[in-house]
């Protein structure tokens, strides 16, 4: 059994896997000022929660956006299992080949991501994240990474909004009943999750004319349930493909 986790910039999703399969999957609040001794208590807590014990975890593996975490997790996890943690980083296999200016800042959230969708979906693809940010990364047809895009998320977009404007304010992301909001939380939720449907709808047009073919789309993070039923183009959301990802690059590098 391993421990497979990933650090976004909101929230540190966990998960147990076993013979390729997610035994469990849980979340956690991505904290900047936490010591490893904290987190370490709070992932002893969540396994107990699920009845497993640190001893049964025979390894473990952390992919990150959040660098100065990511160093306490991999303390706390070392911790608490009296075992070395990977890191998907410099060093690490992955089996991707990676096509852009400095393969050195593709984000590890992209790496893994694009490693699960090419082997459990084939290329070419488009992998849409509706994390903290809105990211695409792009598979072509002979399954190279050739890079994305990057856009605020839907609740940075919601912050902005209400953090940044006198009369607009903080609202809940409930599905919009109409394209034409009476009201400003209907006008806001228009703008905010149609908008950001209409977007992915329009990016994913124009990678396909960039690349000269369709690909498929696979969409996940905390946000796509929310807006991948509002998007006209049709996109397949898989809630666990990070950690689908992270099992993966673990076995190609311990074998």
């Amino acid at each position: 059994m391993i421990l497979t986790i990933d650090i976004g910039n909101s929230n540190i999703v966990l998960g147990c896997i076993e013979d390729s399969r997610i035994l469990f999957e849980a979340r956690m609040a991505t904290d900047r000022i936490k010591t490893a001794d904290q987190y370490c208590a709070e992932l002893k807590a969540m396994l107990a929660l699920f009845e497993v014990s640190p001893a049964a975890i025979e390894g473990s593996i952390v992919s990150s956006v959040v660098p100065i975490v990511q160093q306490v997790v991999v303390r706390a996890v070392e911790r608490l299992t009296g075992k070395t943690c990977l890191t998907v980083g410099p060093g690490l296999k992955t089996g991707l080949n990676i096509k852009i200016d400095n393969p050195a800042q593709a984000g590890s959230d992209l790496i893994v991501g694009a490693v699960a969708a090419i082997e459990h979906y084939g290329p070419p693809l488009c992998i849409v994240d509706l994390g903290t940010a809105t990211t695409i990364a792009v598979i072509d047809r002979d399954g190279v990474f050739r890079g994305g895009s990057i856009a605020p998320g839907v609740m940075l977009s919601l912050n902005a909004l209400s953090g940044g404007t006198a009369q607009l304010p903080s609202i809940s992301l409930e599905q919009p009943r109409r394209v034409i909001g009476t009201n400003t939380v209907d006008s806001m939720r228009s703008g905010l999750l149609l908008g950001s449907a209409a977007m992915l709808d329009g990016m994913v047009e124009r990678i396909e004319e960039e690349l000269g073919y369709p690909t498929r789309v696979i969409a996940t993070g905390g946000l796509a349930k929310a807006i991948v039923p509002l998007c006209k183009r049709q996109m397949l959301v898989d809630d666990d493909l990070l950690l689908k990802g992270l099992d993966l690059i673990y076995r190609k590098n311990t074998r």
